[in-house]
């Protein structure tokens, strides 16, 4: 077993080189301070919808994914959604047109699975990653523990087997802004 640390500002860059086939995420927070800290987040809690977002991230995901590699999600999402999964909701298109495949379910679904509550990253099906954004060492932390990655192999199947893809679950909810 190994534990590493990629600091925060390294995250793309591990995403590049880091692994081979598949990352997978379970993002389970109501909120994310790096979207709330944005003046764009600020518009959207005024009604304005977010502009597409054509950033770093997203360049790189639609590199990945036109190299066959498969970047996927599930996203937790309350009843009714927080502000922040409403963002999450209205800004996920950029994701997928840049080859993400995101879906969602609900958080009381997801407590009837007994899924996890943190967020974190499977790489590989051997690498999990947890965030550790609390303090001022911002990292994602990097574990091959087999114990914790068989049980977020575990989580993986159940909630992929269970969300529902981003146009389905937008016509189930209201809208997002």
């Amino acid at each position: 077993m190994s534990v590493d640390a990629v600091p925060a500002s390294g995250i793309l860059e591990y995403f590049r080189n880091g692994f081979q086939h598949t990352a997978w995420r379970l993002e389970t927070r109501r909120s994310y301070a790096a979207d709330e800290a944005t003046e764009e987040y600020q518009q959207f809690l005024r009604g304005i919808a977010p502009p597409r977002d054509e950033g770093p991230w997203f360049s790189t995901m639609r590199e990945l994914t036109a190299r066959g590699l498969r970047i996927e999600r599930v996203r937790l999402v309350d009843q009714p959604p927080s502000d922040g999964q409403r963002y999450l909701l209205a800004t996920t298109p950029d994701n997928l047109a840049a080859g993400e495949d995101i879906r969602y379910l609900t958080r009381a679904r997801a407590e009837e699975l007994h899924l996890p509550r943190e967020d974190f990253w499977l790489f590989d099906s051997r690498v999990l990653a947890r965030f550790n954004w609390d303090d001022s060492n911002r990292r994602m932390e990097l574990t091959t523990s087999p114990e914790d990655v068989v049980r977020a192999c575990q989580a993986r199947d159940i909630a992929w087997h269970y969300a529902i893809g981003h146009a389905e679950f937008v016509g189930r909810v209201a809208s997002p802004m």
